[in-house]
């Protein structure tokens, strides 16, 4: 990535970022968890949730991730519904705004390079949230939605990788970096391609 293009993608990526975890937040909090919004955190403001290294590999390695919200289940009544539902506020929220950007985009058709830069990496950057958050690798927001839907029997062994799940995702991140070949990317990437391709009419 070119500094242009990645000076233009910063807005995208804090947007992005922000949005994901602020609605993680709030539907915690709507459902009964008030742990992040009593730590600051139920806030769009980037400076609340950026995490150093998630937010350097989402601009070099198109993958990257926030400071995870805190949420207390025992708080909700219904202790998997309130897991499932917060933990999927954040992807979906990247989702839709990626689709309303993507709308935008079509709308405008903007001729200027920085606008049609700056919508397309509102509309890519959000995608690239949603569908990476949705990986089931812990600490990811995949990960307490696979769990919670995992029969119990098998959940406490799947627990058991949360204590390596963040070195699995950093191994898996600079293990495609060395060959060559962006594994979670691969993954995650026909799955952009589409939606980008619905959303903008454009490839990407």
């Amino acid at each position: 990535m070119d500094a242009r293009t990645l000076i233009i993608s910063a807005p995208a990526i804090l947007f992005g970022l922000s949005f994901h975890e602020f609605m993680h937040a709030y539907v915690a909090y709507k459902l009964g968890d008030p742990t992040a919004k009593l730590v600051g955190r139920l806030t769009l403001n980037p400076l609340k949730h950026l995490d150093l290294i998630g937010t350097l590999a989402l601009f070099f390695f198109r993958i990257g991730w926030a400071k995870p919200v805190p949420i207390n289940p025992y708080n909700f009544k219904d202790v998997r519904k309130g897991v499932v539902l917060s933990s999927l506020a954040g992807p979906m929220a990247n989702f839709f705004s990626a689709m309303v950007f993507g709308i935008f985009y079509r709308l405008i058709h903007p001729t200027s390079l920085f606008w049609n830069l700056l919508l397309r990496s509102f509309v890519i950057y959000n995608l690239i949230l949603a569908f990476f958050n949705l990986l089931p690798i812990p600490p990811l927001d995949g990960s307490k939605i696979f769990m919670y839907i995992l029969p119990y029997k098998y959940r406490e062994r799947y627990m058991e990788v949360e204590n390596y799940g963040f070195y699995i995702l950093i191994g898996l991140i600079f293990l495609g970096s060395l060959i060559g070949i962006p594994i979670l990317w691969e993954v995650i990437s026909p799955f952009i391609n589409f939606f980008y391709q619905i959303f903008t009419g454009r490839g990407i």
